[in-house]
Order: C-alpha cells, then structure tokens, then sequence
C-alpha cells in the first residue's frame, strides 16, 4: 500500500499546509505539547491569577459583601500560584534538558509564526511549490520537538530558517515592519488601559490610615466616572457616574499639580460641609459616627524616616450609607468646629480618614495658608478599587529592610 502527498494547487497557509501532512497521533500530540508549554511557562501562575483577579474586581465593586469570602480565596489563590512560580523554577534548575528544550521549541515556534505571518500578509504570492517545501520542513521540526530530539530540532530549525530565507528572502526582510508594528500596538494597548480604564498608584502617606496603609498598592478605575484625556486636566463627559460621598479617589493635586493625592470625597457639589466635635456634618445634618476603640495601633513613617507606632482613637463613620473607618488623634477633637465648607460645582470636598494627620480640602491640599481648597472634576484620575500588592510594616522578610515587608494580609482588600 502506497501513499501520496496532495499537492497544493493554489498558495495557502503553513499552517494548512502542515496540517494536511500530520496524523491523527501527531496532530493530538502537538495540541498537547502546546498545552504543556504553556502551562510551564513561568508567565502561567501570573496569567491564571489575572484572570482570575477580573471577576474578582467586578464582583467586590458590584456586590461589595462578596467581598468578605472573595477575599480569602483570591489570597489561597495567590500562595498557590506563588507555590506554582517556585515549583517551576526548581524544575528547570534540577532538568536542564527540559530548560534547552524550551528554548528550542521557543525559537522554533517564533520561526514557523513568521512563515504563516507572511503567507497571510501576500496570499496569492507564494507558489504552491514553495508552501509545500516549507510545510515539510516544519513538520520535520515538529517531530522533533515531540520527541524531545534537543539537537534534532536544533538541526532542524536550522534548515527551516536557510530554506525560509532562501524561498521568502524578500518577504521576511520586509517583516521586519511587522516586528515594530506589532509592538507599536501593543504598547498602544498597554497605554490606553493605564490612560483610560486601569491605573497602579502606591500609598505613600499614612494620611489615609486605617483603609489605606503605607506602602499599600491599588489599581484605580480610570473610566467610572469618565475619560480624562491625557495631559490634561478635562473630562469631556461622564461614563458610569460622577464622584459620590464616600468614594476614595486619586486626583491630580490643583494646589500641588506636581503630586497626585488620595483622599475621601466627603461633598459633593451643593453640599455644605462642617466638622462639630469631630463629627461630619453635610447639609446640617450629622453623619453618624461610632467609637470602635481608643487603642487602634498603626504604623508611620515619614519620608525616608524609620517606622513609629501611634496608638489612636478609632471610629466608624458612614456617609451615604457607606460604612468606613476613621481615626482621631483623642476622644476630643483638635478644633470644636471646622467650617462651614460650601462646595462649588464641579468640585468635590476631600478628607483624609486619619483626620488629624491629613492635608486635606481643610488646609489648602497641602498649603494651609490658602484656607479651603476643592478638587475639581477634572483633576479626578479614578476611584481607587482594591489593594493587589502590600509593601508595609511588617510582613514577609521585614527583618531584612528596616521593617518594611510583604503584607499577605492585605492582599485583594477591597477599599471601603
């Protein structure tokens, strides 16, 4: 029994190509080397707790009680990839091979990627002749990746790119384009989200104590409450909703443009806003506030400065419904009353849950000499969501760098 070659009779893909020449087995077994590849790359355990941290994200901004059994699981999940990252690393030190091998299989992958980029970049201009050489050859790559053949496939990979070369010597210098094309828009991607949906910013203040730590890492949703448009301190129109009470922003500091600040939105444009004893008043009436403890232990720093600790009076306050946590330096307020702040439109009032170490809409955002200062809409860059990395007091190898460590705890902590 005999078997025969099909012929292309017009220029297709390598890929196709190289398909009508594999088995079934070989077929099967290539899907499951893919398969393998991926899942012991070291960018895997890092891609499965992103996807994993999307839902997440939507589910504790949507259905914020989630958050109490969400938490923890993102936290299991996080070690576990973390087990996964270090399992992979201590592989490829005790398998050297398997460590070559991926780098050829790696090279060999890129190569054959390039051959169909340019077959789908001039259909109609390769013979048929030509696919059908280059599809045997790759095949013959293939087989030797699966058989873990390293110098094999080094052979042949080899032979691949001097015959790629030779048949495709013009359409592979002018790939070169495609490279930079190619990384042109995938740094347009990585722009447009940090610009327009997501953003990291680090805690560098304990003005924000106790929601927010030093050192404390949050993403910030850029598009809740409308596009800023680069370089600028404009927002065109308003895409979910404007800035509420109770929401944590970052802004651009008006008074500081330098600096970027997080606070709490306390007014909103219309409210009159006044302190009594330490007690939030919007519109006359009082917020309520619940005095959870006169002992709240936290940990400061100032800038370059070692870390100190601070016992504090703790309270719970709401705004809107929104339960939050404050801290007072004593049980008797600093000033008996402070304002009353009137709040222009398009602005919002701003405070610092660590009331009596914060330079808030109270003190000029930072120049108290310029009495009561507003953020402007424009100057919001997004409400901060959740904490995804915690580098403060204590923690993992805190003994190692003047305190400073891996905080597990507050991983994934949603910002209330």
């Amino acid at each position: 029994m005999s078997t025969t070659t099909a012929t292309p009779t017009a220029s297709e893909g390598l890929e196709a190509s190289m398909a009508a020449r594999r088995t079934p087995e070989q077929l099967k077994a290539s899907r499951a080397l893919l398969w393998r590849e991926l899942l012991t790359s070291l960018w895997a355990p890092l891609v499965i707790l992103g996807l994993a941290f999307i839902p997440y994200i939507l589910l504790i901004e949507l259905v914020p009680p989630a958050a109490a059994w969400a938490q923890p699981l993102m936290q299991y999940l996080a070690l576990a990839m973390l087990g996964y990252f270090l399992g992979l690393i201590g592989w490829r030190l005790v398998s050297p091979k398997e460590r070559v091998l991926r780098g050829l299989r790696h090279e060999a992958r890129e190569l054959i990627q390039e051959i169909e980029r340019i077959h789908k970049r001039v259909p109609g201009k390769i013979a048929p002749e030509v696919s059908a050489r280059l599809a045997e050859q790759a095949v013959r790559v293939e087989g030797a990746s699966l058989a873990g053949d390293a110098p094999g496939l080094e052979k042949e990979t080899k032979e691949l790119d001097k015959l790629a070369t030779q048949l495709l010597g013009v359409f592979r210098k002018q790939g070169t384009w495609d490279f930079f094309a190619g990384f042109a828009k995938a740094l347009a991607i990585a722009v447009i989200i940090r610009v327009f949906i997501i953003e990291p910013y680090r805690i560098p203040s304990g003005s924000m104590l106790p929601t927010l730590e030093i050192g404390d890492q949050v993403f910030i949703n850029k598009f809740i409450y409308g596009v800023r448009l680069p370089f600028t301190n404009w927002v065109p129109f308003q895409i979910v909703r404007p800035p509420a009470r109770g929401d944590v922003i970052v802004f651009n500091n008006p008074v500081r443009p330098e600096q970027d600040f997080i606070k709490r939105v306390i007014g909103v444009p219309g409210d009159t806003v006044e302190l009594i004893e330490g007690a939030v008043h919007i519109n006359g009436e009082p917020q309520q506030r619940t005095l959870v403890t006169e002992e709240q232990l936290v940990h400061n720093k100032g800038e370059g400065g070692p870390w100190f600790p601070e016992r504090l009076v703790l309270y719970n306050e709401s705004l809107d419904g929104k339960v939050h946590a404050v801290l007072q330096e004593d049980r008797t307020a600093r000033l008996r009353s402070e304002g009353p702040y009137v709040v222009p439109a398009g602005n919002v009032f701003v405070m610092g849950d660590n009331r009596d170490n914060s330079l808030d809409s109270r003190y000029g955002l930072g120049d108290p000499s310029l009495g009561a200062r507003f953020v402007p809409y424009g100057h919001i860059k997004g409400k901060a969501m959740v904490v995804w990395m915690a580098l403060g007091y204590g923690g993992w190898f805190s003994n190692f760098f003047e305190g400073t460590g891996l905080r597990t705890d507050r991983l994934f902590e949603p910002v209330r």
